[in-house]
């Protein structure tokens, strides 16, 4: 198995904590909001980690999202596709961190798996399109 298939399964095991993620929605109050968001922001980061690593490319490991997909879109535009996705994930994290829990959309817990699916989904479909171009 190359080195494109095992990030592709990286991915995958990344999408399973994702709907993980997803069977602990129940309206949580911010202490359990605030848990929840920070698991969003790890596997947030691992996604943009394997996509790093996948291309070879050089990062922080200590890195926050923002500063991953800054390491991600360096020479390659096309990532500007999930910045709001990224930064969305941090905007929870700043109106938590600050009190501001009426900032937050309706429904923050199903917005922040909402989000992930998306990052996960995008990575892994440009992921697939460079294993069909090499092959």
């Amino acid at each position: 198995m190359g080195d494109r298939a095992l990030a592709l399964e990286r991915l995958d095991r990344l999408q399973e904590r994702i709907e993980t993620l997803a069977g602990q929605q129940r309206c949580p109050d911010a202490a359990e909001l605030s848990v929840l968001v920070d698991k969003g922001l790890q596997i947030a980061r691992e996604l943009l980690m394997a996509v790093l690593e996948e291309e070879h490319r050089p990062y922080d490991l200590s890195a926050d999202l923002l500063e991953l997909w800054k390491s991600l879109v360096r020479g390659a535009p096309h990532w500007n596709t999930i910045r709001d996705n990224c930064r969305e994930l941090v905007y929870y994290r700043n109106c938590l961190d600050m009190k501001q829990m009426d900032a937050l959309p309706h429904g923050p817990e199903k917005m922040l798996v909402h989000t992930l699916r998306h990052l996960y989904l995008y990575l892994r479909s440009h992921m697939e399109q460079s294993l069909e171009e090499k092959s």
